[in-house]
């Protein structure tokens, strides 16, 4: 009944933020005469941080439009490489004649992004800094609550599989890219295809801030897996998906709830940007508005994870730790990643990590024992926490470039 409530109250505030935005618009519009009343900014101000409080987020677009090679700007395209019920492999193409993109000979590098909660467009840093150098697709999960149920469950097996085919669709040659939550299902596809000597093995993993081992620094996102039963979890967190979508009836755990989570995680933090936003707009700073808008947009939109796979992540990732035990099996059969060995490993961490602690990544090299020394690297960003290492001023600086000279090397 908790999703059906939510529903019904947003459905019932929705008049009152339209007024909010549309109130703030009329007393900021140059030409309006309530523009220029009294008091008319600090009013404005309070209506729009009132809307975008209350504002339902959708999923904002990834908005690459071009990239800049070698001093020329090129347009980009969007297209889609594969269409899967729960997946939909994006390809941000170089808008070039097939001979120019056979000259630039770029390295293809598929990023995985996190079913966790957060859209795909969460990484459009990543996306748009890799893009000069590099042939770039990104996994774009869909929203659970727009999967029809005739479309069956999505399974953490499934999540392996779906990675394993995206490798073997863009062939041997390509590079994997995983931040954060898909560092544990990058890894383990990438040891059941060395296991069973899959001649389509990517050239290199890249993992990114993720929970490679839970049991290393635990963060607070570690300590509510661990501290709470895996019965509450399948009787708190899980709804059923109401009857005005598609995937009505679905189990999931909704995005409300996540983001809810994200906020409580740090809810100073949060009331603080709100309140400075507040301030921008009464001094007129509207770039520094403008960026709050831009941060919240992505971080406010959310969408549902399936039950099936959140659940089974909850108790192989975190609460069983399957991978760093040597204890995890898909379809019957044991993940090894000690099998890998041709396959070359960079990982990161940031510093300041709140989310997936330092350490956590790092042990992906222990457990790759098979991949020699001069085929393995590790970078800890100083300074960075869990964004800065794929978004930001210190990834685009400090951490891009040496993620594209390991690609290099080992194409």
């Amino acid at each position: 009944m908790l999703y059906q409530f939510h529903e019904l109250n947003r459905n019932f505030i929705n008049p009152l933020m339209q007024w909010a935005e549309a109130s703030s618009k009329l007393l900021t519009n140059p030409i309006s005469p309530f523009a220029h009343t009294p008091f008319a900014q600090r009013i404005a101000a309070g209506y729009e941080l009132m809307y975008r409080l209350g504002k339902a987020y959708e999923k904002p677009p990834f908005g690459i439009e071009s990239t800049v090679i070698d001093g020329e700007e090129v347009k980009i395209v969007e297209q889609i490489a594969e269409d899967r019920p729960f997946c939909t492999l994006l390809h941000f193409k170089k808008d070039m004649s097939k001979t120019a993109l056979a000259a630039l000979n770029q390295p293809k590098v598929l990023i995985v992004a996190p079913l966790s909660g957060h859209h795909a467009t969460l990484l459009r840093d990543t996306v748009r800094s890799l893009l000069p150098a590099h042939d770039v697709y990104i996994t774009d999960w869909i929203d659970a609550r727009m999967v029809p149920l005739s479309e069956g469950p999505f399974h953490l097996d499934d999540y392996i599989y779906y990675v394993q085919d995206f490798i073997r669709k863009l062939g041997p040659d390509v590079h994997v890219l995983a931040v954060c939550q898909p560092t544990v299902p990058v890894l383990a596809a990438v040891s059941l295809m060395a296991s069973a000597n899959d001649p389509q093995q990517p050239r290199s993993m890249i993992l990114m801030g993720g929970p490679i081992d839970p049991r290393k620094s635990p963060t607070e996102v570690n300590n509510l897996a661990t501290k709470k039963p895996f019965s509450w979890f399948e009787n708190t967190v899980i709804y059923g998906v109401p009857p005005n979508y598609p995937g009505s009836g679905r189990k999931v755990y909704p995005g409300f709830l996540q983001h809810a989570g994200f906020v409580a995680m740090n809810p100073s933090r949060h009331a603080q940007s709100h309140w400075d936003f507040y301030l921008h707009l009464r001094r007129g700073d509207n770039d520094s508005a403008e960026d709050h808008r831009k941060f919240y947009d992505e971080y406010n939109a959310v969408l549902d994870m399936p039950a099936e796979y959140y659940l089974e992540t909850i108790k192989t990732v975190f609460q069983d730790f399957c991978l760093p035990t040597g204890t995890w099996e898909v379809g019957g059969k044991l993940v090894r990643p000690q099998d890998i060995q041709s396959v070359a490993l960079l990982t990161i961490e940031g510093e300041l990590d709140d989310i997936s602690g330092p350490g956590q990544t790092q042990a992906a090299h222990e457990l790759c024992s098979g991949i020699p020394a001069a085929m393995r690297e590790d970078i800890v960003a100083e300074g960075c926490g869990h964004y800065g290492i794929f978004s930001g001023r210190r990834w685009r600086e400090k951490i891009c470039y040496r993620v594209a000279d390991f690609i290099k090397r080992h194409a």
